[in-house]
């Protein structure tokens, strides 16, 4: 490959990289972040579905 060739997909690569980053990171930041009580809240809803679900002769295990 000529390396001037070589160069130029290097340069273009690493722009697309760049990008990609700019972009995630922009996304991370546009999230809004969970709180704590929304993610208790809804550990418990599966607590209490494992829970529920349960074969009735069986004793659920407390984790």
């Amino acid at each position: 490959m000529h390396p001037d060739t070589h160069l130029a997909l290097h340069h273009t690569r690493a722009a697309e990289l760049h990008a990609q980053a700019d972009a995630h990171r922009l996304a991370v930041e546009a999230k809004p972040p969970r709180e704590l009580r929304t993610r208790l809240g809804w550990t418990l809803v599966e607590l209490g579905l494992r829970l529920a679900s349960a074969p009735a002769g069986t004793k659920p295990a407390l984790v």
